[in-house]
């Protein structure tokens, strides 16, 4: 008599799970390392420092890379649109752009690195160095469109900030969390009086934004 077969025991769920569970990670790093497909488009019209640029699809406060004549990328944001063209002011030298040159939609926010690390530094509207130290490679990515701060949430105002210039202190003394303002002509010392101000307040680290100022008034 023939041998008789053993009993089929039918498919084992756990092998089945475990097939399925190293199917599915196959899948999500074939799915990553696909490359992810970019729609360009071309510059149609440039008047001054208005871009029109049409075949690309992009938010208002995007960005796009404008690709000059020598492969060089000019960053521009998104500022407006008419129908399907889009109007970009760009944020960098646009020297080389020529008619017909490739827009490239960047995905994501700009975001600049803060940290310890920009203490000391000279940086530019983007959070990159300009005084040509070592690259800032260290910190928390935080967006360069931050969320305003709500004023009904602001704290009062009653501690004095001293900024260490006397004749400020005594006749009109700051607060810390105080917004104020300085309004004079040209020449007359505005720049010099914030420079005192950014040298002798009391405070651990001091921000200084510049911004139309003249070279000289920079160093």
């Amino acid at each position: 008599m023939p041998a008789e077969l053993p009993p089929f025991a039918g498919p084992d769920p756990d092998r089945n799970r475990e097939r399925s569970a190293h199917l599915g990670r196959y899948l999500d790093r074939a799915l990553d390392a696909r490359p992810s497909l970019v729609v360009e488009g071309v510059l149609r019209r440039t008047v001054g420092l208005a871009m029109e640029a049409e075949g690309c699809h992009a938010a208002l406060g995007g960005r796009c890379d404008v690709i000059a004549a020598d492969g060089r990328p000019v960053e521009t944001e998104v500022v407006g649109f008419s129908g399907e063209r889009l109007f970009l002011m760009p944020v960098a030298d646009m020297r080389g752009v020529s008619p017909n040159a490739r827009v490239i939609p960047v995905s994501g926010s700009p975001e600049a690195l803060v940290g310890d690390d920009l203490i000391g530094r000279v940086l530019d509207g983007r959070g990159r160095p300009l005084d040509g130290g070592k690259p800032i490679v260290s910190g928390s990515r935080v967006p360069l469109m931050g969320e305003p701060i709500n004023p009904l949430q602001r704290k009062p105002i009653r501690a004095q900030l001293d900024v260490g210039v006397r004749s400020v202190n005594s006749l009109l003394s700051i607060g810390r969390g105080q917004r104020m303002g300085l309004f004079a002509g040209s020449g007359v010392g505005k720049s010099m009086l914030l420079s005192m101000m950014t040298r002798n307040t009391e405070a651990d680290v001091v921000v200084v934004g510049l911004v139309g100022e003249r070279g000289r008034e920079v160093q």
